[in-house]
């Protein structure tokens, strides 16, 4: 395997970032496989029950970081799946919101142990997992204003 040389640290930081992500990512898939849903499903799964009474496209796509267009499809497949149903918010309104099915709440309960990401972050101690978390915090508020550009 290649070793990184790193060119300097912002740009390495960057790089461990990224793969710290992906194999996160990849080991909460193999998790939630038996499930047959995916890290993103598994979070507005999440999202869809503790905020109980629904949430429309826009809130969620607000909420996962993605445009609407895509979010809609992603939400359709969950509704034909069973485990959202879609609501109208008022009768002959175009807007809709989500609220989870039995199935959905079921599947979410399902779900919700992180055993590998509990696993991963175990290398931490407490102390330094809180520190983590605060730089996290900073970077991502900082990274936000750009996204706005």
């Amino acid at each position: 395997m290649i070793k990184i040389i790193p060119k300097d640290d912002m740009e390495y930081s960057r790089y461990l970032l990224g793969r710290a992500r992906f194999f996160m990512t990849k080991a909460r898939q193999y998790e939630l496989a038996p499930h047959h849903i995916s890290p993103r499903q598994a979070y507005i799964l999440f999202l869809l029950s503790t905020m109980g009474s629904g949430m429309t496209l826009r809130e969620l796509a607000w909420q996962t970081d993605r445009k609407i267009n895509t979010l809609s499809v992603n939400m359709s497949k969950m509704e034909r799946d069973g485990l959202v149903k879609k609501i109208r918010d008022t009768p002959n309104s175009i807007q809709f919101s989500f609220r989870l099915t039995e199935k959905g709440m079921n599947t979410y309960q399902n779900c919700m142990r992180e055993d590998s990401i509990t696993a991963i972050m175990s290398v931490l101690s407490k102390a330094e997992l809180k520190q983590f978390i605060s730089m996290l915090e900073k970077i991502t508020a900082k990274a936000e204003k750009y996204k706005l550009k």
